[in-house]
């Protein structure tokens, strides 16, 4: 009985030790290209999540740094996904416009963030920002162009 509880307990801790966000190599394996880039923008959630957790409870840039890089990677990642699936964007709006919200989104979290760091430590969000920034607005150019036949 003492043995079954100490492999539950064993079994639990590796449960919880696996980190939460998805391997970016594991979602470039995705065939699918609109899974694929809604992957990726989850992918860019979670990475937030712990680049903040790395700077406010650790107070690790380094790890802050990399998570931001993992963030940038993943939006590129899922931009050129959707790029890949030769759909119009004005015509098939769905996963575009999909992109475009989650990464707006992710723009607000990243200012927030911003204002919570030091001085000092701005200039790579501030680098990871641009890029996003620059996806969204092709994105949201993408959606709002018509082309009239």
């Amino acid at each position: 009985m003492i043995a079954w509880s100490w492999l539950t307990t064993a079994v639990c801790c590796c449960v919880l030790a696996i980190p939460l966000r998805a391997d970016l190599a594991s979602i470039k394996t995705e065939r699918n290209l609109e899974k694929r880039a809604d992957k990726a923008l989850k992918n860019a959630q979670e990475a937030f999540k712990h680049a903040r957790d790395a700077y406010l409870e650790k107070g690790d840039l380094a790890q802050t740094v990399a998570f931001l890089d993992e963030i940038k990677e993943s939006v590129q990642l899922a931009y050129d996904s959707l790029k890949e699936t030769g759909k119009d964007p004005s015509r098939s709006p769905k996963h575009f416009k999909r992109a475009e919200i989650r990464t707006r989104e992710l723009l607000k979290r990243l200012a927030d963030f911003r204002e919570q760091m030091s001085a000092l430590d701005r200039d790579s969000i501030d680098r990871i920002s641009e890029s996003i920034q620059k996806i969204h607005d092709d994105l949201l150019a993408g959606i709002m162009s018509g082309k009239k036949d």
